[in-house]
């Protein structure tokens, strides 16, 4: 096969939200020899990586905050979380999107008292609805994701930071892939805990999540009953604030390789890096406009990560997907209400200006074959055949109880 431009560099550009084309050095990194968990030089490596995360979300109060780490996937972070810092109080799950969503079904498992707040998919989330349901029914934590992949929506976190604090509620943030490119002040919007992961925007591989919290909410942890061992999240803090060390066996290679894409991002800049990832979004939307394609949402709605396309209704996106791939493109389908009605478009990782235009001059090659393309979709047409219900409908009167 020939090969494509560029691919001495990497076999696949991964225009995804996740995973990522990652750079010479994180990929040299994870090659590192290894070393002891229980050993002096992975304290001193656990430590270095807590305190660049705690930079790369420009905590200017550290002593306040913790980072602990856990081999496995954001979604690991996030069920330490559900599972840890609710105990028998509780919780409102508020939802627009595939992920949101999934933190329900996380929470059902772990919390009898689980409260579910579901807005439409690609839809914001309401601040007087929720501060109402909030005062109704006594929610003690509140937890939502800040950017929705499944739609591309970034979800403002100041609002429901303010109503969170006004009603005494914890505010649980899944930062999976807004972290490294969007703007997350724990402190000035009041969040308690935030979840993310080593890949995404941030740059590395995928297999390692990290929980962000305020000391005082760890310290918290301690007088809550246990629901899981793996993913007991006190435990993790405890193991971490007296050893600098985890409780079990880490993937240290991804270890080695995080440091260094945060080491990265810390040498060129967090500002600096968020503008270079909004430069690339940019430049890769004006493209895709140029050819013709609308996308999902308005673009002050979005995020920096990725865009969602709607495909023309006269393609065949099975095949205009393959054509890409021939190239050593990758792009994914939307999923949920979105399957067969969009694809995502995603511009972080080591992806160049010209890795974006490489993609954007496939994707004419790939379009050429239809001599008009049909992209007038509403976002009304796209939702319909889903149950489309009211809001208000959406909200239950009672907890949804865990058997």
């Amino acid at each position: 096969m020939k090969l494509p431009y560029n691919s001495r560099k990497h076999k696949y550009l991964l225009f995804t939200p996740g995973p990522v084309n990652v750079a010479e050095n994180v990929r040299s990194a994870i090659g590192k020899e290894g070393i002891c968990h229980r050993e002096s030089d992975f304290d001193d490596l656990l430590l270095s990586v807590e305190n660049k995360v705690l930079k790369l979300f420009e905590i200017k109060n550290v002593n306040n905050y913790r980072a602990v780490f856990i081999t496995g996937s954001g979604t690991a972070a996030n069920e330490a979380i559900l599972s840890s810092v609710v105990g028998n109080k509780n919780i409102l799950v508020l939802s627009n999107g595939e992920f949101g969503e999934r933190l329900h079904a996380i929470s059902q498992i772990h919390n009898a008292n689980t409260y579910f707040l579901e807005f439409p998919w690609g839809k914001s989330l309401k601040l007087e609805v929720i501060d109402s349901f909030v005062k109704r029914h006594q929610i003690d934590v509140i937890a939502m994701v800040h950017h929705e992949t499944s739609s591309g929506m970034l979800n403002p976190l100041g609002g429901i930071g303010a109503l969170s604090k006004a009603n005494g509620s914890v505010l649980f943030v899944d930062c999976v892939s807004s972290a490294g490119a969007e703007t997350i002040d724990m402190e000035k919007d009041n969040i308690a805990f935030c979840s993310s992961s080593s890949s995404k925007a941030i740059g590395s591989y995928a297999g390692l999540s990290f929980v962000i919290g305020e000391t005082v909410e760890f310290e918290k942890l301690k007088n809550l009953p246990v629901k899981t061992s793996y993913l007991n999240l006190y435990k993790f803090y405890k193991f971490s604030k007296n050893l600098s060390q985890t409780p079990n066996t880490p993937a240290i290679p991804l270890l080695f390789s995080l440091e260094q894409a945060l080491a990265n991002i810390l040498l060129e800049g967090v500002a600096n890096r968020h503008a270079k990832i909004r430069r690339k979004a940019k430049l890769l939307r004006q493209g895709m406009l140029k050819l013709g394609l609308n996308f999902l949402l308005d673009q002050k709605e979005m995020s920096s990560v990725l865009t969602n396309v709607f495909i023309p209704i006269n393609i065949n996106f099975k095949n205009f997907r393959q054509k890409l791939r021939e190239k050593m493109i990758i792009i994914y389908e939307g999923r949920g209400c979105f399957k067969d009605r969009i694809f995502q478009v995603g511009n972080i990782g080591e992806l160049s200006n010209a890795d974006i235009r490489f993609f954007l001059s496939a994707q004419k090659e790939a379009l050429s074959n239809y001599e008009h393309l049909c992209t007038e979709r509403s976002f009304i047409e796209l939702y319909q055949p889903v149950q489309a219900i009211s809001i208000i409908d959406q909200i239950p009167l009672l907890p949804i109880l865990q058997k």
